[in-house]
C-alpha cells in the first residue's frame, strides 16, 4: 500500500453513515489496512480523568476505517477516483488519477 491513500490526502466515504462525506487523512495504519480521517466516523468514549483529559466524561472522537470504504478524490479534477500508477523518466513511481489521468504527487 505504499502506493495507496496517504497522509493529508482528501478522501470520501463511499458507504456507510457518512456516504458522501469528504475529510482529510489524519493517519494512515498500513498494517490493518485502515485510515483516520478528520471529522468522520465520531465516536464517543467514556475516559476518565487523565492528564490528557482532565475533565474526563464523555469524549468525541475519530475512529479509523478501512481503505475500501473511502475513495481519493483527485486534487485536479474534484472527483473520486482509483490511483493508478506511472513511472517518471528518472525512475520515480508516482500516483496517477485515473479519471484524468493527471499526477497526484506534488
Amino acid at each position: 500500500m505504499s502506493l495507496g491513500i496517504k497522509k493529508n490526502d482528501t478522501v470520501v466515504m463511499m458507504s456507510g453513515n457518512e456516504k458522501g462525506k469528504k475529510g482529510r487523512v489524519l493517519a494512515v495504519y498500513n498494517q490493518k489496512g485502515q485510515l483516520l480521517i478528520e471529522k468522520l466516523n465520531i465516536i464517543k468514549r467514556h475516559m476518565k480523568p487523565s492528564k490528557k483529559y482532565a475533565q474526563g466524561g464523555i469524549i468525541e472522537k475519530e475512529a479509523p476505517v478501512y481503505r475500501s470504504k473511502v475513495a481519493l478524490v483527485c486534487p485536479k479534477c474534484d472527483k473520486p477516483t482509483k490511483i493508478g500508477c506511472s513511472i517518471l523518466e528518472n525512475g520515480s513511481k508516482v500516483r496517477v488519477c485515473t479519471v484524468c489521468k493527471e499526477i497526484i504527487d506534488r
